[in-house]
């Protein structure tokens, strides 16, 4: 019985000790699982916009430098693929290159309907948010963003509405437009998205304390129009760090085209820079205000140990390189070279990365702090793999291994990528069928069997005599074909009007001659000789014509077409082209006829006007008379005849005065009429599309989207003749400096100038590469156009030694670059060094160039770069 109760009582015991372990487990566990909850970090992403860093813009922000370099870890060698707000923009949201997500230019698919649809979905705010985060942005979105919707990821949202400006501006505070003055400081857009974020930020730790938080602060300076706080805008009067080896290094004739259009700044242009530069880092002394708030907050709140801060910028700035006014877009070391900074929990203070990091990096690095794997298709790496995170406890580093990091990535501006010719054959070997048999196939439906008599009918199938089926086109708008030899000729509407087989006599009828009769009066000999007789007809009578023309510069266009309503019936075509430029027989076929009267119409010819309907109304005895008809057609045509020789002339004096324009600056575009005759042809033949190309037609987004774009240009044409703006070059985005553009101090005084610097259209391609052996920069232009810079000897970019390249060593570039421009994924879009590639007898690591890749270059004289010690203020007396 004892027994018994001593082994009740021990197994008692062991149950009671088995409870409490198995309870101690479960309170561990929860508490670990709560803690694991609290250890995701906040995420705090700062962005400038257009701060360069070969400039010496960080050089005055020194608070900022202070957190960042001193307290994280600084990239030496940070770029962005792209050199434009909107397309580096949307490849920090989407990890992906410009040649995936499809914007290319600020207006081009810059948060258009199709962005929308198909990007915007997959930033790394949606990935965050659908994982717990508490997600804002604050500030500068995207160039083009109206503020009609709020981007999806996002819970709390102060967007800007359009591009950047301190004053004056609205934002879209959660889905509502609040419109700001210029008052400070409570208008300054600088502190405006600092205090919101702020004030986020407390809310949501007090709110949900173990709720991580996402923010994003897109500052606007040091982009124009340069609006400094008070405070700071009498700093920096002696600003020189712009003034680099490169500044004002023109003319370029080794350069790319439009290095070779302009040339050297004007006094006015380089003093223009001096100014720049100081307004730009003025507003940047408000970004380094805004730095130090927030490293306050988060001491205050407790989460500084737990929040990783992101400093960085969406591309580079020139301020006088290469003669270069201001600007961006090029792929040079100014434009692409950007600052680039991490502080966070485990990261090495005061340490200094040199592996590529790119602007696509940015998605990846985000989804990896929080935990998250970041998607196949994004074309980027996280950075974390670089950082020294070996420290003990860390969650990041769990026996990595040593990371094989990308020497090379591209640098791109364009459209999407040509085919390749191997491509192009192996698609049309697969794809396509032999034009007959497409023919066939086509041919086969019914409807282009039916005549084009019918009515309605557009196509219709023929059989030649080689036997070969052809598809022609049914001209008329009724659907018969056009025959001038047929006995079914079709007549004009107004002549149907006016004739009957009573009155006309016209023989429509085959003419009686036969074939080879048609062919001999038809040949090429004839109509050379009857086009040589109009020539010289037309400028016999313009010669006769100019010593009695109008006075003035003679021919006017209010004068050819008159303007206003009501015809105007005491002037005469002779009378306006002058005298001399009708004959006897002219006046009396003119006066032969009268133009019909209406009240708003237009009178052309002394026999035809056109009506406000846009109709073409003409004397009644054109209609009835086919000699009268015939006489009247040949007088316009030799008046129009005469007016081409006039403007022909005309473009030739107007040419002459372009090569000898003065030294005053009058860039006066002219638009060219072939173009605005090619989009009115494109918008015409927009619904006749041939059979073969209706499959490949645009979607009808597609085609929205290419209407909106040419709106917009139309209107800004319009304003431009509207506003009488002359600073315009053929090919070249220019702009205007005057005395009202700066509304904050300091203000230019000197007078309005124009400097046209820029192209929309300069599309190029790079491949820019850094390692151990090699530095370089090699770039193709869409006009066949090749560069090559060894940065090693030539760090400012100022010599193009393309020409020094082995011809074997280009083409192998070239496809290495064509591989980048394809590339889709990050697998793909990340070219690593090869560790097992030739080494030398020491056992140090050669790249490929090196060997088989042998680069003879030019001895170069050697630039050294200006150093600056880190931390130390630039001008003495100041103070950050």
């Amino acid at each position: 019985m004892a027994r018994l109760l001593l082994f009740l009582s021990l197994s008692a015991a062991t149950l009671l000790h088995f409870l409490l372990l198995v309870s101690m487990t479960t309170g561990l566990k929860s508490r670990l699982h709560r803690d694991r909850r609290n250890i995701r970090p906040n995420i705090i992403l700062v962005l400038t916009d257009d701060q360069d860093l070969e400039l010496g813009s960080l050089q005055v922000m020194n608070k900022t430098r202070r957190i960042m370099e001193e307290g994280g870890t600084s990239f030496s060698n940070a770029f962005v693929t792209t050199p434009m707000c909107c397309p580096s923009r949307s490849s920090m949201l989407t990890g992906k290159y410009v040649h995936n997500h499809n914007t290319y230019t600020n207006n081009e698919n810059c948060s258009s309907p199709s962005w929308q649809r198909q990007h915007e979905p997959k930033t790394f705010a949606v990935h965050l948010n659908n994982t717990g985060y508490r997600t804002a942005y604050f500030g500068k979105y995207l160039n083009e963003y109206n503020g009609s919707y709020i981007p999806r990821g996002w819970r709390h949202w102060v967007g800007l509405i359009k591009n950047s400006r301190f004053y004056n501006y609205t934002l879209n505070v959660n889905g509502v437009r609040r419109e700001h003055r210029d008052r400070y400081p409570q208008d300054y857009l600088t502190d405006v998205i600092t205090l919101e974020a702020q004030r986020f930020f407390r809310a949501s730790k007090r709110t949900y304390p173990h709720r991580p938080v996402l923010m994003v602060l897109s500052h606007a300076a040091p982009h124009g129009p340069e609006d400094s706080a008070p405070q700071f805008s009498s700093l920096f009067s002696n600003a020189s760090q712009h003034i680099t080896p490169s500044y004002n290094f023109a003319p370029n004739p080794d350069k790319h085209w439009i290095m070779r259009y302009t040339g050297a700044m004007k006094p006015i242009h380089m003093e223009f820079t001096n100014v720049l530069q100081r307004k730009r880092l003025q507003t940047l002394q408000s970004v380094d205000h805004s730095m130090e708030q927030l490293y306050e907050m988060l001491v205050e709140t407790g989460e500084l140990d737990n929040t990783y801060i992101i400093y960085t910028s969406d591309h580079g700035y020139h301020i006088g390189q290469f003669g270069l006014v201001k600007g961006k877009s090029m792929p040079y070391e100014f434009d692409i070279r950007v600052p680039f900074f991490i502080r966070g929990p485990n990261i090495q203070q005061g340490h200094s990365v040199s592996e590529i990091v790119l602007n696509i990096d940015l998605a990846p690095t985000i989804l990896d702090i929080a935990g998250l794997d970041p998607p196949s298709d994004m074309d980027g790496k996280s950075v974390l793999g670089l950082l020294d995170l070996g420290a003990p406890g860390n969650r990041f580093q769990l026996n990595k291994k040593s990371v094989n990091w990308r020497d090379s990535f591209l640098v791109e501006r364009g459209k999407l990528l040509p085919v390749l010719a191997s491509d192009k054959q192996e698609k049309s070997d697969e794809n396509s069928l032999p034009k007959q048999q497409r023919m066939r196939e086509l041919c086969d439906r019914q409807e282009l069997h039916l005549p084009c008599s019918i009515s309605g009918q557009k196509w219709q199938c023929v059989e030649d005599s080689s036997g070969k089926l052809r598809l022609f086109k049914c001209k008329t708008e009724g659907g018969k074909a056009t025959d001038i030899f047929s006995k079914n000729r079709s007549i004009n509407f107004n002549a149907q009007r006016y004739n009957s087989d009573d009155d006309c006599n016209c023989d429509l009828r085959p003419l009686p001659f036969g074939k080879s009769k048609m062919k001999k009066s038809f040949s090429k000999p004839f109509l050379k000789k009857k086009l040589n007789y109009l020539k010289s007809f037309s400028r016999t009578r313009f010669s006769r014509s100019i010593s009695n023309s109008l006075p003035g510069d003679g021919v006017h266009s209010d004068h050819i077409f008159p303007l206003g309503n009501g015809v105007r019936r005491n002037s005469s075509w002779g009378t306006t082209m002058g005298e001399g430029a009708w004959t006897e027989t002219d006046r009396e076929e003119e006066s032969s006829g009268s133009a019909p009267t209406h009240e708003d119409a237009v009178k052309v010819t002394q026999r035809c006007v056109i009506l406000s309907n846009s109709t073409v109304s003409c004397d009644s005895r054109l209609y009835k008379n086919l000699q009268e008809w015939k006489d009247h057609k040949l007088t316009v045509d030799h008046q129009i005849e005469t007016l081409q020789t006039k403007i022909k002339n005309l473009r030739e004096v107007r040419g002459h005065l372009k090569k000898a324009r003065p030294f005053k600056c009058d860039c006066r575009k002219h638009r060219s009429i072939k173009h605005l005759s090619k989009m009115k042809l494109k918008k015409k033949m927009k619904n006749k599309l041939h059979p073969f190309r209706r499959g490949v037609s645009k979607g009808k987004w597609a085609w929205l989207e290419k209407e909106q774009r040419r709106r917009k240009k139309m209107r800004k044409i319009m304003k431009r003749i509207k506003n009488n703006d002359t600073c315009s070059m053929p090919g070249l985005t220019c702009f205007t400096h005057d005395n009202e553009h700066w509304a904050t101090p300091p203000r230019w005084t000197l007078g309005p100038f124009c400097a046209c610097t820029s192209a929309n259209n300069n599309t190029y391609w790079c491949l820019r590469t850094i390692n151990q052996t090699h530095n370089f920069l090699f770039c193709e232009f869409s006009t066949g156009f090749l560069e090559y810079f060894d940065l090693t000897t030539d760090p400012y970019q100022l010599i193009n030694s393309e020409s020094s390249l082995d011809r074997s060593v280009v083409h192998q570039l070239r496809v290495q670059l064509m591989e980048l421009r394809a590339c889709k994924g990050h697998k793909q879009c990340n070219p690593k060094a090869d560790k097992q590639e030739g080494r030398d007898e020491s056992g140090s690591h050669l790249h490929s160039y090196s060997t088989d890749r042998s680069v003879e270059r030019k001895k170069w004289l050697k630039v050294r770069r200006p150093s600056y010690k880190p931390l130390n203020p630039i001008w003495d007396g100041w103070k950050g």
